[in-house]
């Protein structure tokens, strides 16, 4: 059977905050054009591993990592790569819906491709309503474009975000908790979008949300203190796991 090629290769990655250690030594890869669900209990080091893919905890005061994350080929964690042109590629969407507050629902998702040197008006137009299609929001908003970010319902705010990450076209995109703010009428409609986006974008998603992992993912990686316990097919993950911290989360024994 030939392997399915990953988009990123992980290996031996550990993180610390000042002196204390929040990922060990975690290998794994991420397939190309699916979804991956990192999922563990609080405090487990979920949110961590997937800033660790684009660099967002860069800036944090004391923060290190030792490893690798291997993305087209390059150690992404290595002072010559530039963590912007990494954003541009690996995308983020964060738990709390986060539309710049004085840009308009239009301006949220066009401001990105300003910024990269998009040329005419045209252009941005065009890639500003593929990206809204996308992120099937176009139809709800595409008579209320001037109208400010911050104005539309939560689950609408969170997938404009999701628009302004795809309108500068990455190849990952990385979603931490995106639907627990969310209702559940709003929740169903992030995890349709997920589902449709999967099939031209590599996603990993954090959740806390066994249900939504098994109904989201293709794979899942389980995580505990700080390390990868496991990680499989979401259907092995959820019916047969290998190694019992697994199933006794899977089964609420904790967490």
């Amino acid at each position: 059977m030939e392997a399915v090629e990953n988009a990123i290769e992980v290996k031996n990655l550990s993180a610390w905050f000042g002196d204390h250690q929040v990922l060990k030594e975690i290998t794994m890869g991420i397939r190309r054009n699916s979804v991956t669900s990192v999922m563990g209990p609080s405090g487990c080091g979920k949110s961590t591993f997937i800033r660790c893919l684009n660099r967002m905890h860069e800036l944090t005061p004391g923060f290190r990592t030792t490893g690798e994350v291997l993305f087209d080929g390059r150690n992404v964690l290595s002072e010559e790569v530039d963590p912007v042109l990494l954003r541009r590629k690996v995308g983020m969407v964060f738990q709390q819906p986060n539309p710049f507050p004085r840009m308009s629902v239009y301006d949220n998702v066009a401001v990105g491709l300003r910024f990269n040197g998009k040329r005419s008006r045209a252009e941005i137009a065009d890639t500003v309503e593929k990206s809204f299609r996308m992120a099937a929001l176009w139809d709800e908003v595409k008579d209320h474009l001037d109208r400010m970010g911050p104005s539309l319902s939560g689950g609408q705010q969170q997938r404009l975000c999701i628009a302004r990450a795809l309108a500068v076209e990455p190849e990952v995109l990385l979603m931490d908790e995106p639907c627990s703010a969310l209702d559940p009428v709003s929740t169903g409609k992030i995890e349709e979008l997920i589902e449709d986006l999967s099939d031209r974008y590599t996603i990993v998603v954090v959740t806390h949300n066994m249900q939504q992992a098994a109904r989201i993912s293709d794979s899942v990686a389980f995580f505990l203190l700080g390390e990868l316990i496991e990680m499989d097919k979401s259907a092995k993950i959820f019916t047969n796991p290998a190694d019992k911290r697994t199933e006794e989360y899977i089964t609420g024994r904790f967490g």
